[in-house]
């Protein structure tokens, strides 16, 4: 997500494109790069935060398609396509399934639109995510999200880059009445070590992006007020209902960086 607008500049950075480079991507130029190297190289094991990040998302779409009965998800801040986009993972087990993106990064939208050309369950939609309105209103939405059936709205590694002023809670709670109960919510959001890992990262957000906001549990908790948070609650990334294959459990503990992003899902009654 970036907010100087829709076009693609690439003597600036983005966030989506630094995201995809430190997940491996290709969509990315020197600016974003030189950004990513100093996760790489100055906050060595960072970049578990991102692939931690990836596969909570990937459950919990899977988790929402597998056991209820919502076919309907709007990917808030989705960031640059990778493998196993939400679409593809929700259809993967209910083939009806539509799902909306939302983005302005301009790159964003290239790359999206194509991906998503022959799909026609998918739309792309470039609104700013502080926006909930015109996202919920834009022509795009309206055409294949149904606002009287539930809808999973997914706040993935979005509302950290959303400052305090800027009301990130406004944004949840405006999506909250506007869907009906039965729906879901999944935010992943950094998670505030009080550590020199959490400080260092913070910085480096905040003098190249101007935000990048770390928050404790209770203040991402917070954040789902009026919903009903389901188990595990708010908990790292990788403890969030991890699949046998990825259990953490598995040999190790959790490195540093990898509780400085947290999970959770929650449900409107």
């Amino acid at each position: 997500m970036t907010f100087e607008g829709s076009f693609i500049d690439p003597t600036k950075p983005s966030i989506a494109r630094v995201y995809d480079y430190l997940l491996g991507g290709k969509d990315n130029y020197a600016v974003d790069r030189e950004i990513g190297d100093v996760f790489k190289r100055d906050l060595p094991g960072s970049v578990a935060i991102a692939f931690a990040n990836r596969a909570a998302l990937v459950r919990a779409v899977g988790e929402i398609a597998k056991t209820t009965g919502v076919r309907q998800f709007i990917d808030l801040g989705s960031g640059l396509p990778t493998a196993d986009n939400v679409h593809q993972v929700a259809q993967r087990h209910a083939p009806e399934s539509r799902v909306v993106y939302v983005d302005n990064d301009g790159q964003v939208l290239v790359h999206g639109r194509a991906l998503l050309e022959d799909n026609d369950r998918t739309r792309v939609v470039a609104v700013d995510v502080r926006d909930p309105g015109g996202v919920r209103s834009h022509p795009a939405t309206r055409e294949i999200i149904d606002f009287t059936r539930p809808v999973a709205v997914i706040f993935s590694a979005i509302l950290h880059h959303v400052n305090d002023d800027e009301d990130p809670a406004g944004i949840v709670r405006y999506w909250r009445d506007h869907v009906p109960s039965g729906s879901y919510f999944f935010l992943s959001h950094f998670r505030s070590g009080d550590n020199q890992e959490t400080t260092q990262a913070e910085k480096v957000l905040q003098q190249t992006f101007g935000r990048g906001r770390w928050r404790t549990d209770a203040e991402i908790a917070a954040l789902l007020d009026g919903l009903e948070i389901l188990d595990p609650g708010i908990v790292p990334a990788s403890l969030w209902r991890p699949e046998e294959t990825d259990s953490p459990w598995r040999g190790r503990e959790l490195t540093v960086w990898e509780h400085l992003i947290a999970a959770g899902m929650a449900r409107k009654r």
